[in-house]
C-alpha cells in the first residue's frame, strides 16, 4: 500500500517499480514522514498551531512504522536498500515535490532600486 496526497498530472504516468512488501513500507512511511514534516515547517506554515501539533502527534507513530519496515528488511536479510529502484518509486510518488515542501521557500524578489 503506497499512499500521499494526490500527485499532479506530470508524476501520474510514472510507474512505481516492483517492490518487496518491506520495501513499500518504507517507502509509504517515509514520505508520511516527508509530508508530516512539511505540515510542520512554520516557513510555509498557515499559522495554525493545531495542525502542527497534530502532525508532530503523527510524526512519532510514523517513525516507529519506518523503523518496524527497516527492521522487517533486516530480519529477511536486506542489507542493501537498492538505491535505483526506491529512487524510482519516489519519484513516481511524486516525492521530489512533496521533499521540496520541507525547505524554506524562495525569498522574496526585492524591488528594483533597493
Amino acid at each position: 500500500m503506497i499512499t500521499g496526497e494526490a500527485m499532479p498530472a506530470e508524476a501520474r504516468g510514472r510507474k512505481v517499480p516492483a517492490l518487496t512488501d518491506a520495501e513499500c513500507s518504507f517507502i509509504d512511511h517515509y514520505l508520511a514522514i516527508v509530508d508530516l514534516v512539511a505540515r510542520l515547517n512554520p516557513a510555509r506554515s498557515r499559522g495554525h498551531a493545531y495542525a502542527c501539533l497534530r502532525a508532530a502527534q503523527s510524526l512519532t507513530g510514523e517513525a516507529r512504522a519506518l523503523l518496524a519496515a527497516l527492521e522487517l528488511m533486516w530480519e529477511r536479510g536486506e542489507r542493501e536498500i537498492h538505491v535505483p529502484t526506491l529512487t524510482q518509486a519516489l519519484r513516481a510518488l511524486d516525492g521530489e515535490r512533496r521533499a521540496g515542501l520541507v525547505t524554506l521557500p524562495p525569498a522574496p524578489a526585492e524591488p528594483e532600486g533597493h
